[in-house]
């Protein structure tokens, strides 16, 4: 049985009625509007994000920017920061980003099929693309996952909870109590 392979011009075709949209690997991926407790969550990481950049001038953040890497792998990560030196580059008329931010944010949402896709299918095309570092939140249990890049792969580099303090190489003084983000 041939598959349907689905591409960003697909997508122009889906009707405007609140279904989140994203191709990966030129599958379709249908997602109903994010939780509540979700959306706050991934406004918290943008806000911290975006008083650092703010205050250093050496970035940008973004709340579900659109990602389109190619006409097959089209994705919308709850929060995306990229480097002021990239920024203008990977940017189309459409004001998407059409390369990897370096740091991409997945906020978990409830169901097996959702979190293998934000552990596995999405960091795993992060990966490949070229993604500096990915941060799995689950506002559930108030946890964060750090992948860093090491040797071409995404590994975890850190589980961290209510207590420990967020940092990251790529953003130089930026630190973030992990309670902060789910207050």
């Amino acid at each position: 049985m041939q598959r349907t392979i689905f591409t960003t011009a697909d997508l122009e075709l889906l009707p405007d009625d609140g279904t989140r949209y994203e191709i990966i690997d030129g599958e379709l991926i249908m997602t109903r509007q994010p939780h509540w407790e979700h959306q706050a969550v991934a406004g918290n990481i943008y806000q911290e994000l975006r008083i650092w950049s703010l205050s250093t001038s050496l970035g940008r953040v973004s709340l579900a920017p659109g990602v389109i890497f190619s006409d097959t792998d089209n994705v919308v990560p709850d929060v995306a920061w990229i480097s002021t030196a990239r920024f203008q580059a990977l940017l189309d008329q459409a004001g998407h980003l059409t390369g990897a931010p370096e740091l991409v944010v997945e906020v978990l949402s409830p169901g097996p099929q959702n979190e293998q896709r934000d552990r596995e299918t999405k960091r795993k095309l992060y990966e490949v693309r070229g993604v500096q570092e990915y941060w799995v939140i689950d506002w559930r249990i108030q946890q964060v996952e750090v992948y860093r890049r090491e040797q071409a792969l995404l590994r975890l580099a850190a589980t961290l909870f209510a207590n420990d303090t967020l940092t990251s190489p790529l953003l130089p003084g930026f630190t973030c109590p992990i309670d902060r983000l789910f207050a």
